[in-house]
């Protein structure tokens, strides 16, 4: 940006900044029921009591379900596939039966995880019987499929091409998906609010640095206003 365009924009200072923002009324029980939707969704179940108890907040589900849900995670996160899909039958058997995509990312990491502790001729059955029928009724199954049972050809699967299956992240990944159904399954949002108001106001500070010079968010952990540049 060129010194023309730089003084051209209209520069707030810090003072009547700080003056709008406090003209702005947020009431405490909006700010409490945020808090507390990022807590259920993301399965601080202990927290979520806590906070329960100090700030009145009811949440918006029973917080029993929570526990139950996490145990959902926790399996997948430590690759206990099989006890995930027995527990999340057992919390709603009809959140696997109506979601194919779902239920077929499960069985490809139970895949991995056979592979991973190194059981492959019961790895190569489990995909002819139970993935590759799926593969042939869904084209992006197959590809998926394709790539998972790529690791059967690596001995030195740590730095094979399809090597980040095997990573803790792809755990996390199906964990994530699961954990998001159960929540849609009990009509819950699948993604806490406080992070779309965190990327909405990056998108809005990056519309408004066009236009104007004002004190600016650039650590949203610490949430510091810092000088406007003049």
């Amino acid at each position: 940006m060129g010194k023309g365009e730089s003084s051209s924009k209209k520069i707030v200072s810090r003072e009547e900044w700080e003056r709008k923002l406090a003209e702005v009324k947020i009431r405490k029980e909006d700010m409490n029921k945020l808090v507390m939707n990022f807590l259920v969704t993301e399965g601080y179940v202990d927290a979520a009591e806590k906070f329960q108890h100090e700030s009145g907040t009811s949440p918006e589900v029973d917080l029993g379900s929570i526990t139950d849900r996490m145990a959902v995670r926790k399996a997948v996160q430590c690759g206990n596939v099989e006890d995930a899909i027995e527990k999340v039958n057992d919390l709603n058997p009809e959140i696997l039966d109506t979601n194919p995509q779902l239920f077929f990312h499960l069985q490809q990491q139970r895949l991995i995880e056979l592979i991973r502790s190194g059981k492959l001729e019961e790895a190569l059955e489990f995909a002819q019987e139970e993935l590759a029928p799926r593969g042939e009724e869904n084209h992006s199954f197959l590809e998926e499929l394709e790539r998972t049972v790529a690791l059967l050809a690596f001995e030195d699967t740590s730095n094979c091409p399809v090597g980040d299956l095997l990573d803790f992240s792809q755990r996390q990944k199906t964990a994530s998906e699961l954990n998001a159904a159960i929540l849609t399954s009990q009509s819950h949002e699948k993604d806490p609010k406080l992070p779309s108001l965190l990327k909405m106001l990056i998108w809005s500070q990056n519309q408004l640095d066009e236009k104007v010079s004002y004190p600016r968010i650039n650590d949203i952990v610490a949430a510091r206003l810092e000088d406007p540049v003049t």
